[in-house]
């Protein structure tokens, strides 16, 4: 039987300030740093076969911190970077609803319809990272690791419990959060979701579906 554990990587300035992040290379901040040390404690005593990262900083800050537990090394897989925001990038949840109001409505009613100016569709997020899923239950019968983003790993998420994307706002997954799914006679069963139990140190609110 073999495992994927989906990690969204630690909080960011911008998490908090609610900036579309996108291809934009930011950095955890000192919570997030926080979350991905508290986080790789947590999965410590867990055997684990390998280590996948989006190459963006902040996932790939995340998984480094885990990975230095398990003295792995972290393969970074391009298909696994963010949700590409397009012109969304760098702008406020504000800025958008005002200069996009009508897009950033359907954005919130029917997320798998629409395509980002200059972005891209959910459907080939779900594209990319089905590969990566793919490929990684062709090398591995135990556990990896997969540290990715909130987009991203929403629509894995549904791709692997067989919904469309459709139900993309039905799922939530906090900064710092783990999902796990056991793969068995080629069926993903989700055994964990939205963990965050072992940051309660932080004494943190969770932010918004952000």
């Amino acid at each position: 039987m073999a495992e994927i554990i989906l990690v969204r990587h630690g909080e960011t300035e911008w998490n908090v300030k609610e900036v579309f992040r996108g291809r934009i290379d930011i950095e955890l901040s000192e919570t997030g740093r926080k979350q991905a040390e508290l986080l790789a404690e947590y999965l410590s005593n867990t055997k684990v076969e390998a280590i996948y990262s989006s190459p963006l900083k902040r996932a790939l800050q995340t998984a480094e911190v885990i990975a230095r537990y398990h003295r792995l090394n972290v393969e970074i897989v391009p298909a696994l970077i963010d949700f590409d925001f397009g012109r969304w990038q760098g702008l406020s949840r504000r800025e958008v609803k005002d200069k996009y109001k009508e897009l950033y409505t359907e954005w919130l009613e029917n997320p798998h319809q629409i395509r980002i100016p200059d972005g891209e569709g959910l459907d080939e997020v779900r594209k990319r990272a089905l590969g990566v899923v793919e490929s990684i239950l062709a090398k591995h019968e135990g556990t990896a690791i997969l540290v990715s983003h909130r987009v991203v790993n929403k629509v894995l998420i549904c791709a692997l419990l067989g919904l469309d994307d459709s139900h993309f706002w039905n799922i939530k997954q906090d900064t710092g959060g783990i999902t796990i799914f056991a793969y068995e006679n080629n069926r993903f069963i989700l055994t964990k979701h939205n963990d965050t139990s072992f940051l309660a140190s932080l004494q943190k609110t969770p932010l918004s579906d952000f």
